[in-house]
This record gives structure tokens, sequence and C-alpha cells, in this order.
């Protein structure tokens, strides 16, 4: 009687077709990772009716140094999928604010985040898994600021970074200033809608 022991059995099957192997490029290659950290990222949903803060992602946030460029970005992407859900770089007018009620976390303005592939301005929050972890983000994400600063000051572009966030202010100010918008009146971002149905 001839007695099979299935355990043991382990077949192994050559694939039908045989993919060559491909070099996935992440634009990382030409980059130094200066910090690396889990943290899960928010966006604040201002086109929403009534406005709210809306969960991007969690995952490790980078920031990432240019070898030949010297700028420095701040990338994350979502685990699993790795999505990118936040990639903008540092500048010396970006300043993290603490998020209301919590020593994790950090909120702070971009003028041109590219994680939707167009840029974009976003209110972005940052929650790390304690207060030390938030704090190392803050020491270093400030150290890049002054990096970026440095390069900025070298290269004589610091007049041109100072009049555009000048320029910037002005306009939030006005904004300010004006109040309200007229009935009638239709705001930037509802003209910048009607432009994208059009095209």
């Amino acid at each position: 009687n001839y007695n099979v022991d299935d355990s043991n059995h382990d077949p192994h099957f050559e694939p039908i077709v045989s993919l060559p192997e491909q070099d996935v490029k992440t634009l990382e290659e030409d980059e130094e990772e200066l910090f690396k950290m889990r943290a899960k990222l928010y966006r604040f949903a201002s086109e929403n009716d009534p406005p709210e803060w809306k969960e991007r992602g969690t995952g490790d946030v980078k920031l990432l140094k240019h070898k030949e460029k010297g700028t420095i970005r701040l990338l994350m992407r979502r685990d699993r999928t790795l999505k990118i859900c936040a990639n903008h770089n540092i500048v010396p007018t970006m300043e993290l604010k603490p998020n209301a009620g919590s020593d994790r976390a950090w909120v702070w303005n971009t003028l041109a985040d590219y994680a939707d592939e167009c840029p974009k301005p976003e209110l972005l929050a940052i929650r790390f898994l304690n207060a030390e972890n938030a704090q190392k983000f803050k020491v270093k994400f400030d150290e890049c600021k002054d990096e970026v600063q440095k390069n900025l000051e070298k290269s004589g572009n610091t007049d041109n970074a100072n009049k555009v966030a000048e320029k910037l202010e002005e306009l939030s100010v006005k904004d300010k200033e004006s109040g309200e918008t007229k009935k009638g009146d239709k705001t930037e971002t509802e003209k910048k809608k009607e432009e994208g149905v059009k095209n």
C-alpha cells in the first residue's frame, strides 16, 4: 500500500511568461534623506461646506535635500500604496504652528504642494505618535529653513524671495481689510473653479 505524505509535497512551477525586472524611479535618487518619521497628514478642505480637516494619509514624512541644487523638500507617501500625499519645497517663510490642544501636531501653509501633480496652496497639519517625535520634526524643519535661507543668500535670490513673500502678505492684508466679498462679486476661488469647468 503506497502512502503519500502531502505535507512534504511542494511543487515548483516556472512562470509561462518571464518579465524583465524594471527600475522604478522615485525621483529621490538625487536626494539625501535628512529626516524620516512616521506620521499622519491632514489638509484643510476649504472647498467643503463647512470647511473641515480631511485625512490625507499615514506614512513616512521625509525631508530630502537635492544633492546638486541644494533645495530641500518635504515628501510624504501613504503606507502600502506609496501614493504621494505631500510634496513641496521648504522655504524660509514657512512656519510650523502648534495645532490647538495638541503637543504632537503642527500646522503650516505651503503655496505650492504637488501631491496632486498640479501645484496648489494648501493648509496642512501633521500629527506624530508623541510630543518628542513632533519636536524632533520641528527642530529639523527649522534647520532646513535656515539652510535654504543661507543658500538663497549665497545665490543672491533672497531679494526675489522676500519680494514674493511681501506681495503675498500684502494680498492677504488687502483681503482682510476689504472684509467679505460683496454680493455679486466672485471670489478668486469661484473664478478659478469656473475657469476649470470651461477648460
